[in-house]
């Protein structure tokens, strides 16, 4: 896991929506976008055309659909969604959609990288910008070095254009190709226990015991990973691999205290019953 994964505070801020930023264009340049336009209006795109090349490209293997969706723990609770691939894949099979991302500059206080990310609907001359920030200063207020400033700036463009993306291409045309790919990631009954070795043996490789997975999960053992479970940590590795939450973000570190992990329900429990012998004692 490199350095910006491990230090970099990942919640990322969106601080600017669905307002074009307009770039000054050259003439050639204009009079490109102005026949791109003209001839997606002339071949407009069918809409079951859209749904089938997405649905094929997004379910064409497992790694493919597992990189369709990301989960987020915020506030103690997950917060999922269409991932960074499923964009592209979306946006590609949309098709007289112009759409890109680029870093434009930092914050005032040099803690953070803006990016910014848009989409134009040719055919329809619906244009998106949106910007989101992150930050690149570890959680001693270190800055990054540049090569790791640099990877933050293109998760956060990946980010951005993601967003931006799925600004124009309405979800309900998304939402069955989205849950199509889970459920091909996620699988079965008949093959959860080739999925969860196969989840495990990932988390291993990149230092993530099993202790912390379970803790994730709240669950006292492998054997006891069920299939939403499994959605969860696919959902969290995708994640992981688009930049947008830490290692141990996603896998908080357990204390070394040969105890299992203790689940949320524990520690309330726990509180309570604290809480109780106190007032018992009183």
């Amino acid at each position: 896991m490199n350095e910006a994964q491990e230090n970099n505070s990942t919640e990322v801020q969106v601080i600017e929506a669905e307002e074009v930023q307009l770039v000054p264009m050259d003439s050639g340049e204009r009079s490109e976008i102005e026949m791109q336009v003209a001839t997606a209006r002339k071949f407009p795109r069918s809409l079951k055309g859209f749904k089938d090349q997405a649905m094929s490209m997004a379910t064409l293997d497992e790694e493919t659909a597992a990189s369709c969706f990301y989960v987020l723990p915020r506030g103690g609770k997950k917060v999922e969604g269409p991932g960074i691939r499923l964009a592209e894949i979306a946006a590609l099979s949309w098709g007289n959609l112009r759409y890109g991302a680029r870093t434009v500059g930092e914050t005032d206080d040099r803690r953070s990288i803006i990016a910014e990310g848009f989409a134009h609907d040719l055919q329809t001359n619906n244009r998106v910008s949106i910007r989101v920030q992150r930050r690149i200063t570890d959680r001693h207020g270190k800055r990054y070095n540049d090569d790791m400033i640099a990877v933050t700036g293109n998760a956060a463009c990946s980010i951005a254009l993601r967003n931006a993306v799925f600004k124009i291409i309405p979800m309900t045309y998304i939402n069955s190709v989205y849950e199509a790919a889970k459920k091909l990631a996620v699988g079965d009954a008949t093959s959860l226990v080739d999925r969860r070795e196969k989840a495990m043996a990932h988390f291993a490789k990149f230092g993530i015991v099993k202790e912390r997975v379970l803790a994730r999960v709240g669950k006292k053992s492998i054997e006891d990973i069920d299939l939403t479970d499994l959605e969860l940590l696919v959902g969290l590795t995708t994640a992981m691999k688009d930049g947008e939450l830490s290692a141990d973000e996603a896998f908080p570190k357990v204390e070394d205290s040969g105890e299992k992990p203790k689940t949320l329900f524990d520690k309330v429990k726990s509180k309570a019953e604290e809480k109780q012998t106190t007032e018992t004692v009183l």
